[in-house]
Order: C-alpha cells, then sequence, then structure tokens
C-alpha cells in the first residue's frame, strides 16, 4: 500500500495552483495597459506655417504661433512651413528673433514649398536644417527702400531734422540692415555656405537644387521629410503631427498678387503726403503703389 501525499504538500501544491491562477489573471488586466503606453507617441511635432507677404499682422499671428509652441510641453520640435517672397524689413527681423528663440528651445526644421526669399529667408535662418524642393525659390539676401512723396507745401516741424532725410540718409539706412542681413547669414550659414559674403550680398535667387549645392539649403526634400528630421532631432520615434493653420493676412502694409510676382505697397492711411515714413522692405518681386497698380488697371 502506497503512502498518501501529507497535508502540508497538498497545501503548498494548492498554493503555487492559486499564485499561477491570479499572475494570469494580473497579466490579462495589465495587458491593455501595457500595450496602451505602447503605443501612445513619443511627443509631437508642431508645423507651422508662413505665408504669403510678411507685414506687422501676419508677422505678430506667427510670432504667437511659436510662443504657444514653446509654452505646450507636449510640442518637442517645429517645422516651419514656408511659402513667401517676405516683405516688411522690420516685420521679417521680428520673425527671426522669435524663431531663434524657439529654436533654442527645441529642434526647428524649415520646410521651402515655392518661395523662402528675402525676409522669409531671414526668418528662417536660425533653423538647424532648411528643406526645398527642386524647384523652389531660395535667397535674395538684400533691402529695398520705398520713399513716400513729398510732404504738404508749407508744412510746419517741429525741428530741422523732423521728415528731412535725404536720398543718402536713406541709402546709409537700407545699407545698415542689408549688412545685417548678410551678416546673420554668414552667422547660420557659413559652415555650408560655397558663396562669399560679396556674393550672397549680391541678393541672387538659386533654384532649390542649386541652393543645396551652394549651401543657401541643406537638403532636397518635402515638408514631410522636414517633419521626420525635427521628429529624429528631438529624440522621437513615435509622434504626433499639429498643424496650424497659416494666419488670414491682414494686408494693412504690404499685398502680394496671385502670383507672388509682385507686392502692392498700400497708401498710409493718413496719406504718405502728410506722413514722411520710408518703408523698408525684405521682399522678392516687383514693388508698385497702390496707385500705380489702379492706373495700370484702369489703363
Amino acid at each position: 500500500m502506497s503512502d498518501s501525499p501529507d497535508g502540508s504538500s497538498l497545501t503548498r501544491a494548492q498554493s503555487y495552483a492559486l499564485i499561477a491562477a491570479a499572475a494570469v489573471l494580473l497579466s490579462a488586466v495589465l495587458a491593455p495597459v501595457a500595450y496602451d503606453r505602447a503605443t501612445q507617441p513619443d511627443g509631437t511635432v508642431a508645423v507651422i506655417s508662413i505665408e504669403g507677404t510678411i507685414a506687422s499682422s501676419t508677422a505678430t499671428a506667427v510670432q504667437e504661433d511659436l510662443r504657444e509652441a514653446r509654452e505646450n510641453e507636449s510640442i518637442d520640435a517645429v517645422v516651419l512651413n514656408v511659402d513667401s517672397p517676405g516683405g516688411g524689413a522690420a516685420a521679417s527681423e521680428q520673425l527671426y528673433l522669435s524663431v531663434q528663440r524657439t529654436a533654442q528651445e527645441m529642434p526647428v526644421v524649415a520646410s521651402v514649398k515655392a518661395t523662402g526669399a528675402s525676409g522669409a529667408y531671414y526668418a528662417m535662418l536660425p533653423a538647424s536644417d532648411i528643406y526645398v524642393t527642386p524647384a523652389s525659390i531660395v535667397g535674395s539676401v538684400g533691402v529695398r527702400g520705398a520713399s513716400p512723396g513729398p510732404g504738404l507745401p508749407g508744412q510746419i516741424k517741429s525741428g530741422p531734422d523732423k521728415a528731412s532725410a535725404t536720398a543718402d540718409q536713406r541709402r546709409a539706412q537700407i545699407e545698415t540692415l542689408q549688412r545685417a542681413f548678410v551678416g546673420t547669414v554668414m552667422k547660420h550659414r557659413s559652415d555650408d555656405l560655397e558663396l562669399s559674403r560679396t556674393e550672397v550680398a549680391h541678393a541672387k535667387v538659386y533654384t532649390g537644387a542649386r541652393a543645396v549645392e551652394n549651401g543657401m539649403a541643406d537638403e532636397i526634400g518635402s515638408t514631410q521629410d522636414a517633419i521626420r528630421q525635427a521628429a529624429t532631432e528631438a529624440g522621437l520615434e513615435d509622434y504626433d503631427v499639429y498643424r496650424k493653420e497659416p494666419p488670414a493676412v491682414g494686408g494693412l502694409i504690404l499685398l502680394s498678387s496671385q502670383d507672388g510676382g509682385t507686392v502692392v505697397v498700400e497708401e498710409s492711411p493718413v496719406g504718405y503726403d502728410a506722413v514722411d515714413t520710408p518703408t523698408f522692405l525684405m521682399v522678392y518681386g516687383d514693388v508698385q503703389t497702390e496707385s500705380e497698380v489702379i492706373g495700370n488697371v484702369s489703363a
């Protein structure tokens, strides 16, 4: 007659069985949670558009988008989706400063769809990489000035230098802005540029393919390629993409034609005949006053 297992052996066996069953149940409960955590994105890449002629109103809207990206803890990188011939010098400089501040806190990559010239090129210089298509237009590192008409006859001034800038003084002002523009290009692109400072200052425009060759841009690729690069720089493998709609063009100072080739400088609300206000432009394309455009249409 064989011996039967004692009571302690049965107790241990039952305990092991209960522990194994509990482990199976626990894994079944936790598995969906673990899977959910594994599939959550690592972070988010924000796509912010710079489109149309850069005026103070549009620049302010883009600056606000960049500020929101910096303050949003879920945003890990930014892609600038650029299609602009540039615009006002002051507005372009403000955009540059905002992009530079953003690039100090997170990766910023630029993608040029059709045009990224003059002030728009200035604005995206702090980006770590500039992606272009082969036919994109890039460059036009230059400044132009539009002087208003003569003042009202018999006007009274508060001082001899009030509204009295000469052509030479305006030229000097433009030259100062130009040196700053070129200097900024050399600061950000000098390691890659095949162009001398003088060649950059000639303000030529280049196709995207040529811009990659001479160092004005970095890669041929789409906006999606730029997004992947930004995610890589931020250390993201799985990520969301948040696309910010471009701001509506206010057109208070500058307007752009449908083909992007002509920039229209509007008349001052109070009239340039009353206020002597020079307009400094970082813009690629023909510039006309609003009255010239109306005259051409009428003719």
